[in-house]
């Protein structure tokens, strides 16, 4: 078909093809808004007390992520724990940026800053708590689709409805400012076709390793078989190191919850131990033991998750660490040098154990 014979113009053509594309785009940049400026307004009007730091607020949620926190954050994380002025002003720039960008992608007001800061805010959360997902991987999802639609609005932009749109209607010369074009919505990029197809494709093939190589990380399925992952996100894992047992059988030890599900914490029912030599329980703790056991017992490494006394034993919620200390289970224990296994029993008859060794 011959455009000019139609009275259509190839640029018509062209400019009414961007625009229907964008349109198409509203309910994607609607639903992306939305997601973050309802993150950002459950904390700072709808549920306050998520900052209420006498309360369980998001230091809790922070916590749960180290376990399985990718390149580093997770020592991040840990460093900002111990630092309460930096965990609370990042936690407050965090959620300022999400209740910023999600307006700005809501109303269409500079519309791809708003993308830019949202595939920001998604590479963080999937670092962070990518690995997360009793029974599949609700966060590596929300992260992955978050990060593709940000992808998408900064390619494509705000178009028609949208505050981009209605400043440019205003102010025709706004079309040759290159600000308002990098980061406004209403036009396309100010690039060639052939440019703007390779940085498409460049953010194509940025998204598909970030996206494939995340999932095939966390469980597989893409040239491993289907696992579940690195960092289990429904198993709880006790880690036990630093291991010290006294003559008179006392214990004392490095205990950190590192797998599991945040929704639950572990529960420790009973904890032994057993002489290598002949294989003879030569203590043990039970429930009955361990809820007695003075609070002094435990010393936690951060002041939010942390390992306490339960109403059946020891309680160790994901994220927690610290150092636990049992006095002699029986009265005039004399333990005999040697190798010696401590072994602690879950509610869930899940075993962990530590090798301790009394010298002579």
């Amino acid at each position: 078909m011959n455009l000019e014979q139609e009275g259509r113009t190839p640029i018509k053509i062209y400019n009414r093809g961007w625009q229907l594309a964008a349109v198409a785009m509203l309910a994607v940049r609607f639903v992306q808004g939305w997601i973050y400026w309802g993150g950002a307004t459950r904390r700072f009007i709808y549920g306050p007390q998520k900052l209420d730091i006498h309360g369980h607020w998001m230091a809790y949620k922070f916590q749960t992520a180290m376990p399985g926190a990718l390149l580093g954050t997770g020592q991040i994380v840990a460093y900002l724990l111990h630092h309460f002025t930096l965990l609370y002003a990042g936690l407050i720039i965090f959620s300022g940026i999400e209740l910023i960008a999600g307006l700005m992608l809501l109303v269409g007001f500079y519309t791809r800053l708003a993308a830019l800061a949202t595939i920001g805010l998604s590479t963080i959360l999937m670092l962070l708590f990518g690995w997360q997902g009793a029974t599949c991987i609700d966060e590596w999802t929300m992260a992955s689709s978050n990060f593709a639609m940000g992808i998408a609005l900064f390619l494509a932009g705000s178009g028609a409805y949208s505050i981009d749109s209605w400043r440019l209607s205003r102010r025709a010369g706004l079309a040759q400012n290159g600000i308002f074009r990098w980061l406004g919505g209403a036009l396309p990029l100010p690039m060639s076709d052939i440019s703007f197809r390779k940085l498409a494709f460049t953010l194509l093939g940025i998204t598909v390793l970030f996206v494939v190589g995340t999932y095939d990380y966390y469980r597989g399925s893409v040239v491993t078989p289907f696992h579940g992952g690195p960092v289990s996100p429904k198993k709880h894992h006790w880690k036990l190191g630093g291991g010290k047992l006294g003559p008179d059988g006392s214990v004392t030890f490095t205990a950190y919850v590192n797998a599991g599900t945040p929704a639950e914490p572990s529960n420790i029912l009973e904890i032994s131990l057993i002489s290598k030599r002949n294989g003879q329980t030569v203590e043990t703790w039970n429930s009955a033991s361990l809820i007695r056991l003075p609070k002094n017992s435990i010393r936690n490494n951060f002041a939010y998750q942390k390992i306490h006394i339960g109403k059946f034993g020891i309680v160790g919620p994901v994220g927690a660490q610290g150092t636990i200390h049992l006095p002699s289970a029986q009265k005039k224990t004399a333990l005999n040098p040697g190798e010696y296994d401590l072994q602690m029993l879950s509610v869930n008859n899940n075993r962990w154990s530590l090798p301790v060794h009394l010298q002579q």
